[in-house]
């Protein structure tokens, strides 16, 4: 089995710090492979850049030259995610996605932690279209940015950990979700300040992707390909002709 991991955000060492996440989380026999996105925001921190990030996940898309068997859009938040499920002969897995959809398995009511003080309207507007509302606790962000985070990890972690018990104590929530490709790797450490599961984004995102590869074509949750795309003007070589071909 062969996944694709997308980062629409422009900083490789997001990429390699995602990459390496998924690789420990992965199934034997899983192979990983991750591109970055050519253009955009450094790291996803408002809408501008979030909506920027969705024409860099298609770009970074079409522009793969291998094989896979199926994408995780790797970038809390999932911008672009309906498109590329509308756009890509595999299925395509979103990070918030995966991560809800995991948690509300687990507990009544989830909470979201993540960095970046702007995410938290965005989130709570995703987590409304999924029809998940009523399953909300809170989104709960630290100041310090994703990227702020990625940085210096370590120095992070008791504003983070702040956050995630702030999260159970004071909002009620029996599971919580740490958010983020910034904040990949950093779950299993506040797990162990909270009697409550603290999931990573991007491990939700690899199990629900391994899970819809091995699936028969045309029994796969979120395969949305077919849909014919109208012309296009100033687009990239590799994102015109991969919608033409569609």
């Amino acid at each position: 089995m062969r996944l694709l991991l997308i980062n629409p955000n422009t900083t490789p060492a997001i990429t390699d710090r995602v990459l390496a996440v998924a690789r420990a989380a992965a199934s034997p026999g899983v192979r990983l492979a991750a591109v970055t996105g050519r253009f955009g925001g450094r790291y996803i921190a408002d809408r501008a850049t979030y909506a920027i990030a969705g024409h860099a996940a298609l770009d970074a898309l079409a522009s793969y030259p291998g094989r896979y068997d199926a994408v995780v859009l790797a970038c809390f938040g999932d911008p672009g995610l309906l498109a590329l499920k509308e756009v890509c002969p595999r299925p395509v897995v979103g990070m918030a996605e995966a991560s809800l959809a995991l948690a509300i398995t687990l507990g009544r009511r989830v909470a979201l932690v993540t960095g970046g003080e702007a995410w938290v309207p965005m989130l709570e507007e995703f987590v409304a279209a999924q029809g998940l509302s009523h399953r909300l606790a809170a989104v709960l962000a630290v100041a310090p940015t994703g990227a702020d985070i990625a940085r210096d990890p370590e120095g992070s972690l008791a504003l983070l950990a702040e956050a995630v018990s702030d999260a159970v104590q004071r909002c009620g929530a029996d599971v919580v979700v740490l958010g983020g490709a910034g904040l990949a790797g950093l779950a299993a450490p506040l797990a162990a300040r909270v009697a409550v599961p603290v999931l990573d984004s991007v491990v939700c995102a690899i199990r629900m992707a391994e899970a819809v590869a091995g699936q028969p074509r045309g029994h796969r949750p979120g395969h949305r390909g077919g849909v014919k795309s109208t012309e296009t003007v100033g687009l990239s070589a590799p994102l015109r002709d991969f919608l033409r071909r569609r």
